[in-house]
């Protein structure tokens, strides 16, 4: 069964092949941002976060609790997965869309395509969801309705494959302390010139989910689909630092499957 990618694995080996290279610029690149204290006074600095555990204040969900349009964010045990999240620095590597009855919505290599929520849960590592604190009905409906009317539709195999230096090179915004207006602005900019004109009648995953909400009149920032990974997805969460600017921060909804929990390496040391 072809496993869901954001990378293709011609794309994966020549990345790997980048190793030492890559290791430097990642090490770096973790976007920053002054988080607002309770009062609306300026807080202190916020990094990007790479937490996604239910043991780190989070919770375990079941499918009756997913709503239509909600963002579903996965990983798997797969090398193509690893190597995913090592490019983004992330703890996911597939975005996908619940559409409702039991039903998500993914662009992966063969295609876009739709899969039962059971199926997901038994092939991914760790599903998470997210939400849109503002999607309404109709927006919800229209987010499903583009969704089937792109089943079949093929994958974007030519923007994955500009992907690789875009995501190595974009890590030189996403410096510490390099303000988001800046920061903004300078992974469009590289975009403009690494991605250049695409078409947008073929998707990859992350893009798939973009172009769903786009169409909705919901759009979740007016960067380029093209740029966005299910990374900078997660990014886009209450209480996170997003690599660009956004409309609105999307909802943690929880966990439909997680890794086993260490429950030893939770609990506090006795006295």
């Amino acid at each position: 069964m072809q496993k869901n990618t954001w990378l293709s694995k011609p794309l994966l080996n020549s990345f790997l092949s980048w190793m030492p290279l890559c290791l430097v610029l990642l090490a770096g690149g973790c976007a920053t941002a002054i988080v607002p204290g309770p009062d609306g006074t300026a807080g202190k600095l916020g990094f990007q976060s790479k937490a996604l555990s239910p043991g780190n204040g989070g919770q375990l969900v079941t499918e009756q609790q997913l709503q239509p349009g909600d963002i579903i964010l996965t990983a798997d045990n797969g090398i193509n997965s690893v190597g995913i999240r090592l490019a983004t620095l992330s703890p996911v590597s597939h975005a996908a869309l619940y559409i409702g009855d039991g039903q998500i919505a993914e662009a992966v290599g063969s295609g876009v395509r739709l899969r039962s929520v059971g199926a997901v849960l038994a092939d991914e590592a760790t599903v998470v969801a997210f939400r849109h604190p503002k999607i309404t009905p109709a927006q919800a409906s229209a987010v499903r309705a583009f969704s089937e009317s792109q089943v079949g539709g093929k994958y974007n195999f030519f923007g994955i494959m500009l992907q690789a230096p875009f995501t190595l090179e974009r890590r030189l915004c996403e410096l510490p302390l390099v303000p988001s207006l800046v920061r903004d602005f300078c992974i469009r900019g590289i975009a403009a010139v690494q991605l250049g004109l695409g078409r947008n009648d073929q998707f990859f995953c992350s893009q798939f989910v973009l172009e769903a909400y786009r169409s909705a009149g919901l759009p979740l920032t007016d960067a380029d689909p093209r740029l966005i990974n299910p990374g900078d997805l997660l990014n886009m969460r209450e209480g996170d630092v997003p690599s660009v600017k956004i409309y609105q921060a999307l909802q943690y909804v929880g966990h439909l499957k997680a890794p086993p929990i260490d429950v030893a390496a939770n609990e506090p040391a006795q006295p």
